[in-house]
Formats: structure tokens, C-alpha cells, sequence
């Protein structure tokens, strides 16, 4: 059963990139919940693979927050000075305003109501830098109290205590990356690649290193034998299948899988697929799939949330968004989808998006909207009348 509470929040999300501001993820927000297997799909370049680098803090995001199991991992520092600048500016066009209408009274309250804002800000900055930095380190010490206080014997304690001073808050979410070649080490062995976590951790017995690299080769389907050899020595399927188990080393939560099945030929998809279903229900594991491969994602995901340009555009339970697509974009999306029906791939038409043309926002806020129980589209007012006469 998936828990009510979130594993991993996402709230009002950007990233943008280079001087000219590229928004390669523009406010975004959704949650997953623990057991849950969430889908990310969209187009080539639609922010994708931004949002799970983002999510494990490979980039400092540019605004939004973060949440893992309750704990903020990451904030946008710019949320805080944009609101900082904005007010100001709002504050000096309402000062040169009562000077002009002789109500000069009001701008000594006007500009105490500023400086309140502006330490408020500051402060909640302060607070935001600190769990940027201190994240990790704040778990644990957290960690550590709860076994200090703890009915454990002297000797689990200290065993208990050494575990926990080597262990990042962060590392219960690992990544499998896209492409199996160049996210492997070419210089390292297969053990080398899997042991790095527990190096990195502070554990040095070999023994234990080689038995647990060993247990996890064989969970993702390669013989112990294989430890030894170097990345080039592998096919794409099994290059992946190393780079699954060096995600799992460390025991994580949560996983997130940026497309790793997208380089592999269809027979070896299915096989990874089917791999990560059974390492989820064996670990408990916790996954946000990306991918742009529609069919795999309704197969393998409970949630699916659809990207287009920086923004989600729909959010549904997998069986819901299939039957009922609701914006324009999702469906242009499933009428991509090919079937294995000469007859129906006869008659299929493609749904062209035409973004320009379909909107109709005319000034009106936009925002995700809640159609039905679950299923959220991003939309105006005149268009979540639509969509709702639409259920």
C-alpha cells in the first residue's frame, strides 16, 4: 500500500540556466509517496532529466523546494532576493506616490512594512543557505542523539554511531543515469564502480565490500565472476545492469531512473523494465521514471505527470490519463503511440500541439487545476470549464 505521506515533495521548482535565463524547469510541483512508482514523460528537451538532476542536487536549483522524507535538501536562493527586490521597488513607487499627493504620513509606515518584509526574507534566506549546506549534517546528528538515547547495548551503539556519522541524508536517493557508457568509469572495475558508496561511507573491510558487491551483481542478474572485468567488456543491457547496482549499494529510497532503457535494444528494455519491478518489490524501493517512451511508462508507473517546455501540463493516475487525456499536448502525445494493429495504424491520426493556437489564457491566471479526484492539468479558468465539461 503507498503511504498518505510524501517520500518526496517537490514545490514550485525552477532552473534556469545562462545569462539569457533559460528555463529549463519553470515551477513545478508534485509528490510522491513511498512504494510509489511516479512517470516523468515529455519530449527531447522539455526539462525532464533537469528535474531529477535537480531533485538530487547535481544542480543548485534557482528557486522552489525540495523535500525528502519531511526535510528540506534544497532551496532556491532567488526566491528570496526577487521578493527582496520586487518589494522594494513597490515600496519606492509608493514613497515617490505620497510625496506627490502631500500624504507624506504614510511613508514612514510604508517603509517600516518593508523593512519587516525584508528581514523576514533575510531571515527565511538564512534558514534556506543553512539547509542547502547543513542538510546532511543535521541528519546526522539527529541520527546520533535518537542512538545516544536508545536502549541499544554499549557495543551496538558504537557500531550504530559509526554508521551513521559516514551517512548522507541525501544518498537514500541515487540515480541510474541514461546512457550506460559514459556514466561508467572506463578505468574503474565493475567492483571498483559498485564499492565506490561504501568507500565513501568509511567502510574499508574488504571482505564485506567484495560480499556485498557480489550480492548485488547477482541481484541484477550478472555472475560474481564478473567483478573484474572493465566497462568495455559488457553489452549496453549489462553496462546498465552495473550501473542499477552501483544505485543500490548504498541502499536508497528513492530512485530515480532517467531513461534507462532508451539507448537499449526492445528485447533489453524489457528486460531492464522487468528487473527494476522486481528490485522494487524485493527493497521496497521508491522510483521516478523518466521517459519519453509512453508504453513503458503506462506499464510501469502508478502516477504519470506530462512536461511540455519547462512546465507540467497534466498529472493522472496511469489507467486515467490513457483513458481520458485531458490537454491538448497529452493527447498529441498517445496519438504518437503506435500499435501492433495494421488495421488501427491505418486509420491512426496524429493530433498535431500547436501550443500558440490551443491556448486561451487571454490574461487569466494559469495554474495546475484539479479536473476530477487525482487528475490535474494545468490550465485558465475558460480552460478548466472546458476540460471539466470535457469528464
Amino acid at each position: 500500500m503507498i503511504e498518505q505521506i510524501p517520500l518526496l515533495e517537490v514545490r514550485h521548482l525552477r532552473q534556469y540556466f545562462g545569462k539569457q535565463e533559460f528555463r529549463a524547469v519553470d515551477d513545478i510541483s508534485f509528490s510522491i509517496h513511498k512504494g510509489e512508482v511516479f512517470g516523468l514523460v515529455g519530449e527531447s528537451g522539455c526539462g525532464k532529466t533537469t528535474t531529477g538532476r535537480s531533485i538530487i542536487r547535481l544542480y543548485t536549483s534557482t528557486g522552489g523546494e525540495i523535500f525528502f522524507k519531511g526535510r528540506r535538501i534544497s532551496a532556491g536562493l532567488r526566491d528570496y532576493t526577487d521578493a527582496i527586490s520586487s518589494e522594494k521597488e513597490l515600496c519606492r513607487r509608493r514613497c515617490s506616490e505620497y510625496r506627490k499627493t502631500g500624504r507624506r504620513k504614510l511613508i514612514a509606515p510604508e517603509k517600516r512594512r518593508f523593512e519587516t518584509f525584508a528581514a523576514e526574507q533575510r531571515a527565511a534566506l538564512k534558514r534556506a543557505v543553512h539547509d542547502n549546506r547543513y542538510c546532511n549534517s543535521d541528519y546526522r546528528h539527529d541520527q546520533c542523539r535518537e542512538i545516544k538515547n536508545s536502549t541499544l547495548s554499549s557495543a551496538e551503539k558504537r557500531s550504530a554511531l559509526f554508521r551513521e556519522k559516514k551517512r548522507d541524508f541525501s544518498t537514500g536517493i541515487q540515480m541510474i543515469f541514461q546512457d550506460p557508457v559514459s556514466s561508467l568509469d572506463p578505468r574503474m572495475t565493475v567492483r571498483e564502480i559498485i564499492a565506490e558508496g561504501l568507500r565513501i561511507r568509511g567502510i574499508r573491510d574488504e571482505s564485506y565490500i567484495t560480499e556485498q558487491v557480489c550480492i548485488l551483481l547477482e541481484k541484477v542478474g550478472l555472475p560474481c565472476q564478473y567483478a573484474d572485468r572493465y566497462p568495455h567488456e559488457f553489452s549496453g543491457g549489462q553496462r546498465q545492469r552495473i550501473g542499477i547496482a552501483r544505485a543500490l549499494i548504498v541502499e536508497p529510497e528513492l530512485i530515480i531512473a532517467d531513461e534507462p532503457v532508451s539507448s537499449l535494444d526492445v528485447s533489453i528494455q524489457a528486460q531492464v523494465i522487468n528487473l527494476l519491478g522486481d528490485l522494487r518489490k524485493e527493497m521496497g524501493l521508491t522510483i521516478l521514471f523518466i521517459a519519453h517512451d509512453l508504453s513503458v511508462v503506462k506499464y510501469f508507473s502508478d502516477r504519470i505527470a506530462v512536461m511540455y517546455a519547462g512546465k507540467l501540463v497534466e498529472l493522472a493516475s496511469s489507467d486515467e490519463l490513457f483513458a481520458h487525456p485531458l490537454h491538448p499536448y497529452t493527447r498529441s502525445l498517445l496519438s504518437a503511440v503506435p500499435q501492433p494493429d495494421p488495421r488501427y495504424e491505418k486509420t491512426r491520426k496524429r493530433i498535431v500541439y500547436n501550443a500558440s493556437a490551443e491556448t486561451m489564457y487571454t490574461g487569466e491566471q494559469v495554474q495546475m487545476r484539479e479536473v476530477t479526484g487525482g487528475h490535474f492539468v494545468r490550465c485558465s479558468i475558460s480552460e478548466f470549464a472546458k476540460y471539466h465539461a470535457m469528464v
